[in-house]
């Protein structure tokens, strides 16, 4: 059976039922359609509750797309546009990388204009195939497909009485002060539930690995603050977080460690790009699919070893701990080989 998309008189009938309290089965049984259309159509166009959803936004958004997907991706047309793409991300260069580098290789040629999302998209679309795999692997992160970031917030509670990034010192955001740090969890196999928490400060890029028995609150809270513990009192000011619930207990949280919280605005994972990018780094010793519940302390404590020990670019090829070490005690290191 064809599918057809939903209009409008049944995204009012969505909106009504939410608003009734009725399950996504019911509703899907009053329209006679499948429960994932119900469930698909609410978590794609709602921000944190059900309730949220609205008829007319869902419409306006679906004629949007249709609109968008109707018009010829730039590069199908562009030919030259698509080999220079295509040439570096053969050589394994990002598509943030590849937008950027191609503004430098031609300045005035404005048809060499091309997003990171727009390459993105370009190549999740590809029809499966040869090309296809050969152009995903050379991303850092080889995923099949690209998740609705929406329907995964739409699933997770809110936290409560918080501090908006917006609010945070100017200091933070220019780099010039130690003690601004981001945090997040990297979660381990579906199958083990597991996950480690990751600290990062915004100007040394010092990296703390969290390990975590459980991932609620207040384990987390407990882990972090313990972990806060080896970092000197004047280098902890504050911690960026996302919307994630396993940071609810945040008011808890300052109130032991003195470390006052804001959390980054939603679907906006720019706004912690230090930790975004360490992670990847981390990636490269605990791989997707690792079960954090089996490993040990000493191989957690091994790779934040390595990952204070590398050079980065960022830092004037410094190290995080060298840059650490210079800001706590005024003394520059002599770099050696």
């Amino acid at each position: 059976m064809k599918y057809k998309r939903l209009n409008f008189e049944e995204r009012e009938e969505i909106s009504r039922g939410i608003w009734a309290d009725e399950s996504f089965t019911d509703i899907a049984q009053r329209l006679h359609r499948q429960v994932s259309t119900i469930s698909n159509e609410v978590y794609a166009n709602v921000c944190y509750k059900k309730r949220s959803y609205h008829a007319i936004k869902a419409q306006a958004l679906s004629a949007e797309q249709r609109k968008k997907q109707a018009k010829p991706k730039k590069l199908d047309t562009n030919t030259k546009l698509r080999a220079y793409v295509y040439g570096k991300l053969r050589q394994e260069w990002s598509p943030e990388e590849i937008a950027k580098r191609i503004k430098l290789a031609y300045p005035t040629d404005m048809t060499m204009r091309i997003s990171h999302e727009t390459i993105y998209d370009y190549l999740y679309c590809l029809p499966r195939g040869e090309l296809k795999k050969e152009l995903l692997k050379a991303l850092r992160q080889e995923r099949k497909f690209r998740f609705n970031r929406k329907a995964v917030h739409a699933k997770r509670s809110t936290i409560t009485d918080f501090l908006s990034i917006s609010e945070r010192p100017k200091e933070v955001k220019d780099r010039v002060v130690a003690g601004h740090w981001e945090g997040d969890l990297i979660m381990g196999s579906k199958a083990s539930n597991s996950a480690m928490g990751t600290l990062v400060e915004r100007t040394t890029r010092l990296t703390l690995l969290v390990p975590l028995e459980k991932k609620d609150a207040m384990s987390v809270r407990e882990a972090f603050a313990k972990s806060f513990k080896r970092i000197p009192k004047i280098f902890k000011k504050t911690l960026t977080y996302d919307r994630g619930t396993e940071m609810a207990q945040h008011r808890l949280f300052t109130e032991n460690t003195k470390i006052q919280v804001y959390f980054a605005d939603p679907h906006s994972p720019w706004q912690r790009g230090t930790n975004e990018n360490t992670n990847g780094l981390i990636r490269q010793y605990f791989p997707k699919g690792t079960d954090f519940k089996t490993v040990s302390l000493s191989a957690i404590k091994l790779a934040e070893h390595r990952l204070n020990s590398r050079p980065r670019k960022a830092l004037e090829y410094r190290t995080p701990s060298e840059k650490f070490y210079e800001l706590t005690t005024g003394k520059a290191i002599a770099l050696g080989a």
